[in-house]
């Protein structure tokens, strides 16, 4: 691990040059040095005294939630062929329990929860009152205009009383001795290779590796039943694969380091089973996703050329101290390939080996907030983990709990870097932290007694979600946006603290180029916020990419509308891809057109083009990013689709609408696809798309084509074409039927048609004997051979051939493979007492299977709609939700309708422009919005009831909210779209210095 160099001073500091390790494999000489930096950002001087940190030595109360997975069902207890040692005990209800049990009381989370209580309560004893933790376990209640997740969900929530740096530090402890973030995958697995052709079970050496694989991991793996597929639905809506119903289901349950630890395994298995030999080399972790390159364009070449798969391992490892007991982990810088031959596995270390010489690094060092490090950590390590694959950079992340600088950031470009520190960065200012400082207490109330402290932060980070320091009366709050105005809004509901006098303080993390922005010409936003609300608004510095906006008053109120009227202040934006040569037949001579829009709509729209972006002849990519960005406040933010629109109506119908449509594919047949990626990139070229394969340990078989609207479709149906699907076709046949199919008439007249008319090709096999009720049958079978991109006329096929043969005498009811008829809707079950040859009966449908075709690093299944948008990248689909549009369509204006809940949100939604060392086009919109009301309170509703207290302190209800000017917007996390809506991963116009 190479060393970072001692951060001293303020917090930017410059480019350090990367030296090999002793023990690094290969040989890197290609090292460069970033350019130097500009001097650091000042503290403004009208800024006051900081808010005050809490001191070492200090007696705090400590109260944050622990994440358990609770809401992580089991798998079906009907479905289980197979289940590791102890795991169906662990993840199914037993047998005697009652009717619909919660989930989060399956055996493994209720051990969970007992192995943390009983933790604390050593603590306790241990230090013999020095300190003193407890556990609460409770269903989190809704709170007005705040949806957080799940309503009903149990929390869990540990509180911490001691001298802080031993709270701290217990904090750590207990967070990395639990297992947090339980999670499942899935593994499609053949039937046929598992299971023994005469007694139809599971071959023996398969189950004792699998018992071999929970045993080194301490993984829960179970062998599932295929998944049952929607018949209606998908052969109705022509998408019923046929290919993918007989894969069994190979089910992964443990924290996720061990998850994808024990799923590599799995899939190691798998191509051992296939006759795959197996190789390993050892590199260094930080290198890996740099060899690999943006989207891991360097691997899939080399699977490509060597007819290999290599599996890295998890980028991120030993960021959460916990490892289940008796286990042995992967080591962090094995890379196991597999392929076909001896001759295979050498060209693919060669090339590996080629790429880390030729590899030129860059370092740098970045400071992020401490109290975020966590956040992030829990909260957002897949957003980390996609910034990182699609820039082909590395972030090396301290350990959960550390909470301690710098994070270091490498790449193979001073692009990339940039680009990668800008996107974590982003991340960062998704959290708020506030202090709530009670300067004079009611004494007319009671002070609070410890246990009445304990239980009112526990109440306050079970309903809110945010982490709670309380020491001498003032309250630290840490945690998303959403937490933290959760937080203080159940805080300002607490009798005791209603009616003390006191200070709020909230401070917000922003990059820098939208400084401007927000403040608006000689502060003139700010003032105007600062005279209208009663509070004061301070700009502080903090490094080079991000400054800090501290908002304080004296009143909740007054804060209240104060954060809210910044927040609307805040740059919300939208970018899309509109194609080069279409820029100047946009902005019009003089820039004519594109000023008329942005006056008409007050919306800010800036184009960059290859050169600008720094990646002209560099990476082609980079051709199809995002490089139309529309920027205007939050409170404006309803005009930016408008714009969109507007623009993408002057682009020609077949460039216009970059969207991104998603196939199913065997995983198995990708690396059949890959030989021909010179066809591929071929296909790319003449539809203007991109074709994105899942990454190796992913075992997914969605493969993604992005590109305009009305050319995908065409590249997914000659993409299709390459997929060759086979469908078997058996039935009984008489003397007489078996003559025919045997004679040349019926290849002339039936197989040959079906070739011309149907684009399927049959195949006629030799026929077997099977014995049927004490009688032998003759049994012939018909192979039918079609790309995917002609399934749909599958069935129309099976009716021509079926319909020919029943005329000579075939017994439909002994064909086995007919594929069901959907269900109509038609009018035909409203008339079950009529007997007519014009209404046709529904065939029941026949038993099929499916099998779940995802994951992407584990992830749970998100069906919700709110929760589909949290996918990076997926910003395109929200707006689609609403106007009809395809799913994948970057129009995410709608997503800034309720301003203030998502007017911080929004404003790192938006793309990085440029930055330190970069010409900077954002320092203001240069757009002068009309004069609007201020006062709205969206994103602050006040409860209409009071909060239910556990305290003996009277309370009065609070008093209503205005009513909100924007519809309210339900979230989960934060809220705020991913940082990219490109493959790139960075589509904002970052260039040289100018």
């Amino acid at each position: 691990m190479h060393n970072i160099s001692k951060i001293t001073g303020q917090a930017r500091q410059g480019w350090e040059k990367m030296a090999p390790t002793a023990g690094f494999p290969f040989s890197r000489s290609n090292q460069h040095e970033m350019p130097a930096p500009h001097p650091p950002m000042k503290r403004p001087s009208t800024a006051n005294s900081a808010p005050p940190i809490i001191l070492p030595g200090t007696h705090v109360n400590m109260s944050f939630n622990v994440p358990f997975s609770l809401n992580l069902a089991g798998p079906d207890v009907d479905d289980i062929i197979y289940a590791s040692p102890g795991a169906k005990a662990r993840w199914t209800h037993p047998d005697d329990a009652a009717d619909n049990q919660p989930t989060y009381k399956l055996p493994v989370h209720v051990q969970n929860l007992e192995n943390l209580r009983k933790i604390c309560h050593d603590i306790t004893e241990s230090t013999q009152g020095a300190m003193f933790a407890s556990v609460v376990s409770a269903e989190s209640k809704p709170l007005p205009g705040l949806q957080r997740g799940p309503l009903g969900a149990l929390v869990t929530n540990v509180c911490i009383s001691g001298e802080l740096t031993q709270v701290t530090e217990m904090r750590a402890r207990l967070l990395n001795a639990s297992p947090i973030a339980l999670r499942s995958s899935y593994v499609d697995i053949d039937s046929d290779i598992i299971f023994e052709s005469a007694t139809q079970k599971v071959k023996s050496h398969i189950l004792n590796q699998l018992d071999s694989i929970a045993k080194a991991t301490k993984a829960d793996i179970f062998l599932l039943m295929p998944k049952q597929p929607d018949i209606e639905t998908a052969s109705f809506n022509g998408h019923l694969e046929t290919g993918l119903d007989s894969r069994l289901r190979c089910a992964i349950y443990g924290d996720m380091e061990t998850m994808e630890h024990a799923k590599t395994r799995v899939l190691i298995m798998i191509d051992q089973l296939l006759n795959r030999l197996v190789d390993s080399i050892k590199l260094e972790l930080s290198m890996h996703t740099l060899i690999c390159g943006r989207g891991r364009k360097n691997i899939k070449l080399i699977e490509s050329e060597t007819r290999t798969a290599i599996y890295f391992p998890p980028p991120f490892p030993r960021l959460f101290g916990y490892v289940p007991p008796g286990s042995h982990r992967r080591p962090d810088d094995v890379i196991f390939i597999t392929g076909d031959t001896h001759e295979a596995l050498l060209r693919a270390k060669q090339r590996l080996h080629d790429l880390v010489v030729s590899t030129k690094v860059f370092v740098k060092p970045v400071v992020v907030t401490e109290s975020k490090l966590d956040a992030i950590l829990l909260e957002r390590l897949d957003k980390v983990r996609k910034i990182i694959e699609n820039n082909g950079s590395y972030i090396l992340l301290p350990q959960l709990g550390m909470q301690r600088g710098p994070v270091r950031v490498q790449g193979t470009d001073v692009l990339h870097v940039e680009r990668t520190i800008r996107e974590l960065m982003m991340l960062a200012g998704q959290f708020y932290s506030a202090s709530w400082m009670i300067t004079q207490p009611d004494p007319t109330q009671r002070p609070p007694t410890p246990a009445d402290v304990r239980a009112m932060l526990s109440d306050i980070c079970i309903n809110s979600g945010a982490e709670i320091s309380f020491e001498k009366f003032n309250f630290h709050i840490y945690g998303s946006d959403d937490a933290v105005k959760a937080a203080m809004m159940v805080i300002n509901n607490i009798p005791f603290v209603k009616k003390s006098q006191y200070s709020i303080s909230v401070k917000i993390e922003l990059a820098n180029e939208h400084k401007e922005f927000v403040s608006g010409k000689k502060n003139g936003k700010i003032n105007k916020i600062m005279s209208h609300s009663s509070v004061q608004i301070v700009f502080d510095g903090f490094n080079e990419y991000n400054f800090y906006i501290v908002v304080r008053g004296a009143q909740y109120d007054a804060t209240k509308s104060g954060l809210d009227m910044v927040e609307q202040e805040m740059p919300a934006a939208i970018s899309f891809h509109v194609p080069d040569q279409y820029h100047k037949r946009i902005i019009g001579i003089g820039g004519q057109h594109i000023q008329r829009i942005m006056k008409k709509y007050s919306v800010f729209v800036k184009f960059s083009n290859a050169m600008d972006r720094g990646g002209f002849g560099k990476e082609e990519d980079d051709i199809k990013v995002d490089n139309v960005i529309c920027r205007t406040p939050a409170r404006n933010a309803q005009n930016l689709d408008l714009v969109k629109q507007e623009i993408m109506d002057m682009v020609e119908k077949a460039d216009a609408e970059f969207i991104s449509s998603t196939i199913n594919i065997n995983r198995l047949y990708h690396r059949e696809l890959l030989q021909r990626l010179r066809q591929i990139e071929e296909l790319e070229k003449k539809y203007n798309c991109k074709i994105t394969f899942p990454s190796t340990e992913e075992a997914s078989d969605t493969v993604t084509i992005t590109g305009p609207e009305y050319q995908v479709p065409f590249a997914v149906d000659e993409f299709l074409g390459m997929v060759p699907e086979s469908h078997a076709l058996s039935f009984s046949v008489s003397s007489e039927l078996a003559e025919h199919i045997r004679s040349p008439g019926f290849k002339t007249d039936i197989l040959d048609k079906l070739k011309d008319q149907h684009v399927v090709e049959a195949d006629l096999k030799e026929p077997q004997t099977e014995t049927v009720e004490g009688k032998e049958q003759r049994i012939e079978t018909i192979h039918l051979n079609y790309t995917r991109n002609n399934t749909g006329g599958l069935k129309d096929a099976l009716d021509f051939l079926i319909n020919h043969l029943v005329m000579h005498g075939l017994d439909t009811s002994t064909v086995r493979g007919t594929l069901p008829r959907p269900k109509s809707d038609s009018f035909e079950e409203s008339l079950p007492f009529f007997e007519s040859k014009l209404l046709q009966h529904t065939v029941p449908p026949v038993e099929s299977t499916d099998s779940p075709t995802r994951s992407h690093f584990g992830d749970e299944e998100r069906p919700g709609m709110l929760d589909r948008l949290r996918k990076p990248g997926s910003m395109s689909s929200f707006t689609s939700l609403f106007n009809g549009r395809k799913n994948g369509s970057n129009s995410p204006g709608s997503l800034f309708k309720h301003a203030s809940s998502n007017a911080s949100k929004a404003s790192l939604a938006s793309l990085e422009s440029h930055g330190s060392g970069y010409r900077n086009p954002w320092n203001d919109s240069g757009i002068n919005l009309t004069d609007e009301d201020h006062h709205n309170t969206n994103g602050w509703h006040l409860p209409t009831t009071r909060f239910e207290s556990k305290f003996p302190f009277p309370s009065t209800a609070a008093p209503g909210d205005t009513t909100p000017r924007f519809d309210p917007r339900g979230s989960v996390d934060s809220g705020r779209p991913s940082t990219s809506h490109s493959a790139s991963g960075y589509p904002a116009p970052i260039g040289p210095p100018r």
